[in-house]
């Protein structure tokens, strides 16, 4: 049987308003680009936890925000931009889940991703920061 190989890597940004219905334009488009990679396996989770990241960009700043993917070596890695360089809130344990009304999103990334992580971003006289997680194919 001929070996196939590896599919090439990929990015996509998505620059987005600081407006709620936003969330909904990146879920879509999220859906859209890995099913049309062939990546169909990863589509329920993958938009769950960018609708985490990009909801909690739109929530907590005032300014635009953007929507990353990255496709490389059977790893996906979604992120979101936004213009507030302070670090996001720690995700809460698990067990404090049922009793909060706010703060789930961070621990459902967690939970969720493979590897999650957030870093300052500082590019074109622009402050803010990446917040990420990646999902990995097998």
């Amino acid at each position: 049987m001929p070996e196939t190989e590896p599919p090439a890597p990929w990015e996509y940004t998505l620059s987005i308003p600081n407006d709620p219905r936003a969330v909904t334009v990146c879920r879509r488009t999220l859906r859209l680009i890995l099913t049309l990679h062939g990546l169909i396996n990863l589509v329920d989770t993958a938009e769950l936890l960018a609708a985490e990241l990009i909801s909690n960009a739109v929530r907590h700043t005032t300014g635009p925000a953007a929507l990353r993917l990255r496709w490389s070596g059977g790893v996906l890695r979604i992120g979101a931009w936004d213009a507030d360089p302070e670090p996001p809130d720690p995700p809460l344990a698990l067990d404090q889940l049922t009793c909060a009304e706010n703060g789930r999103g961070l621990a459902l990334v967690r939970a969720c991703s493979d590897v999650w992580g957030w870093q300052p971003q500082s590019r074109n006289g622009n402050r803010g920061k990446y917040v990420w997680c990646q999902l990995a194919t097998a």
